[in-house]
């Protein structure tokens, strides 16, 4: 089936302008051109347009768009599966903004106490990335460049998602600060928080809780731990430690 440009605009709730502006560009041309002079457009057309749509939705900048769709080997399944991985990770982010919200009205109204620090809590990958490569320099250089070259091979949707898996991780040790980093909850984000970290580097059990200490023992590290919630960085530490204890008995 062939579109014009009017009919595709209109299927996909955008502007005949911007459906020209993509053809200029060479971001989007139609394939096939009519004796009468019009652009017709076809399905893989169609599917390409959307691809750009989800792109955009992501603010993606167009001359990006180009090059992601344009490299060899790209399939559209691929990217779809990514597009939603990082739409999942914007949801998951626009949800906690939202939480966060509902929180600090409380706050305001007297109903839930909240530090300062809290109102703006968060760990980003890149925090994350430097703890770890912290923690390797200890080690070996070698260990420090497979680390870095591990995270530049991401993709921007994988290091959303990684991103989000760490703020739920951490986000669930601090849920878990009542019942002690000894108790089976906390015990149990353990295993979850190593195989994070393997997003990184693979640390052994003895780097793992050096790696858990530096988080409470640096001051940098520990005030972004302790943003999220007070004293949890010495509670990740020591709940790592005892779950290493734990494997090593």
């Amino acid at each position: 089936m062939a579109y014009t440009v009017k009919q595709l605009a209109q299927l996909a709730g955008v502007s005949v302008r911007t459906l020209h502006h993509y053809d200029e560009i060479g971001l989007l041309t139609s394939p096939v051109i009519g004796a009468n002079g019009y652009r017709y457009y076809d399905k893989r057309s169609a599917l390409r347009l959307q691809s750009i749509l989800f792109y955009r939705e992501l603010d993606f900048p167009l001359a990006a768009i180009k090059t992601v769709l344009d490299q060899p080997g790209f399939t559209p399944i691929t990217a779809l599966r990514e597009q939603r991985a990082a739409l999942e990770a914007k949801r998951s982010r626009l949800h906690r903004l939202i939480v966060t919200i509902d929180q600090t009205i409380q706050h305001l109204n007297g109903e839930k106490n909240m530090s300062t620090a809290q109102l703006f809590a968060s760990l980003t990958p890149e925090q994350e990335r430097a703890h770890a490569k912290e923690a390797a320099k200890r080690w070996d250089a070698k260990t420090v460049r497979a680390s870095q070259k591990k995270y530049a091979a991401y993709t921007p949707a994988e290091k959303a998602r990684i991103a989000d898996e760490g703020n739920a991780i951490y986000a669930d040790f601090a849920a878990a600060i009542p019942c002690g980093p000894a108790s089976a909850e906390a015990q149990g984000i353990v295993p979850r928080w190593r195989n994070h970290i393997g997003y990184f580097w693979s640390p052994n059990d003895a780097q793992c809780v050096a790696l858990a200490a530096n988080y409470r023992d640096d001051p940098a590290f520990r005030k972004n731990f302790d943003a999220i919630h007070p004293g949890l960085a010495s509670f990740v530490a020591e709940a790592v430690r005892v779950y290493a204890g734990k494997l090593a008995s």
